[in-house]
């Protein structure tokens, strides 16, 4: 085989890495947010509070958030491909053990602790994993991996709610666990790491680190902690709504399953909005891209407390969607622009960290606000505010350059 067709094999086999990313960030976290469809359900067959069911999504993003800074290194460390092969099995695992749960704890540490773990286990990895492969379309690749969350309203959420309609909840979380290994453990298998020769072909490229990175001090950076806090607050902002939105439409005389569907829409937007954002940013840079975004979802929330009928929602999931989903992958440019594909696993990892926290405080925050005021009225309000907060955060961002090292190390290095 000569030079010329290697590569190109391998470039092609690179797309395979991609469209594994995607179906694992599908079912990863249409698996975890398919709560949004449960919580209702549950709620009534087991007399259990909506802030406590709600508070299972909540530890889900808490230990999404600390698990995906370790998978994260460990990705770096030892390879992608045992690390998602472990989330796949224990995500599948979260899922059974949630369906026979009996009691609050229970239900809680299945779902929340077992599942935030497995999902912290796919989105930094592959996406890592994917921009080593892919020299050219970079951005594209990024945002088809970030796709699969985009993805995930249109199929899991779905089927979750047509299997509770026809079963129950139990039967369809179980269903729905088996479904997660029968269609994670092989996509797992098929992630190669990234050829030697690919990732040379950057060394010259634009924004490319020249100098070799340690993690400790890329997290020292503020470009680091400019983009740790911005995505902390983006996800802040949309959590709760996004959490909440079949129960809200449900409140306002919409049918189950027709909910289902605005959320659907949404997430069919959002799938919209990576493309689009991302082939923006290629040409107008990943920052002005990222602050626009940010304050449309911001304008977005709030517009949640005029609208009441579905025509209404509908039209509100689109431009929600596109925002919220737009601007996920653009945090993952920015750091591979930053700091390179060596530690890009670890560093955004950490990134995606700090994005969980902020993923933890809507589902939690909606449901006491609608416990204790029968109405979702102050949480759209107190996101609309978090929302601006992501928008002032995200225009102190530097250029798309790497950020100078530390004054020390320079200092050693000279000598």
């Amino acid at each position: 085989m000569s030079k010329s067709q290697e590569i190109n094999r391998e470039f092609n086999y690179g797309w395979v890495v991609v469209g594994a990313g995607a179906m694992m960030t599908c079912v990863g976290f249409g698996a975890m947010l398919s709560l949004a469809v449960f919580l209702q359900p549950i709620s009534n067959a087991m007399g259990w509070s909506r802030s406590g069911v709600s508070a299972a999504a909540t530890i889900d993003f808490l230990c999404m958030g600390l698990a995906a800074f370790f998978w994260g290194a460990l990705s770096d460390r030892f390879g992608t491909r045992i690390v998602v092969l472990a989330g796949s099995l224990l995500l599948g695992t979260g899922l059974v053990a949630a369906s026979q749960a009996t009691t609050l704890w229970q239900f809680q540490l299945s779902f929340g602790v077992l599942i935030g773990i497995a999902a912290g286990s796919f989105y930094a990895p592959m996406v890592a994993v994917a921009s080593a492969w892919i020299e050219q379309h970079r951005s594209l690749a990024v945002a088809l991996v970030s796709a699969g969350m985009g993805v995930a309203p249109l199929t899991v959420a779905p089927s979750a709610s047509y299997l509770i309609t026809a079963y129950d909840w139990r039967t369809a979380m179980l269903v729905i666990g088996i479904a997660a290994w029968a269609l994670l453990i092989p996509a797992a298998l098929l992630v190669r790491p990234a050829p030697p020769a690919a990732a040379p072909a950057t060394a010259g490229g634009a924004g490319a680190p020249q100098t070799q990175w340690t993690v400790a001090q890329a997290l020292r950076t503020p470009q680091f902690i400019t983009l740790a806090l911005a995505h902390f607050a983006c996800c802040a902002a949309h959590s709760g709504p996004i959490f909440h939105m079949v129960s809200y439409a449900m409140i306002c005389g919409i049918a189950p399953l027709t909910a289902v569907t605005v959320y659907s829409l949404a997430g069919f937007s959002g799938l919209g909005g990576r493309l689009l954002l991302g082939a923006m940013a290629d040409r107008l840079g990943a920052k002005p891209v990222l602050v626009g975004g940010l304050f449309l979802q911001a304008l977005s929330v709030a517009t949640y407390l005029a609208v009441g009928q579905l025509g209404e929602f509908y039209a509100l999931s689109v431009v929600f969607g596109i925002a919220y989903g737009g601007v996920m992958p653009l945090y993952a440019v920015l750091v591979r622009e930053y700091f390179g594909a060596r530690i890009m696993g670890s560093v955004f990892g950490a990134v995606s960290a700090f994005a969980s926290l902020g993923m933890a405080l809507g589902p939690l925050a909606g449901g006491w606000v609608f416990d204790t005021f029968q109405s979702y009225g102050w949480l759209y309000v107190g996101s609309f505010g978090i929302g601006m907060a992501a928008v002032a955060v995200a225009l102190s961002f530097p250029s798309a350059k790497r950020p100078p090292l530390p004054s020390l190390d320079l200092g050693r290095a000279m000598a």
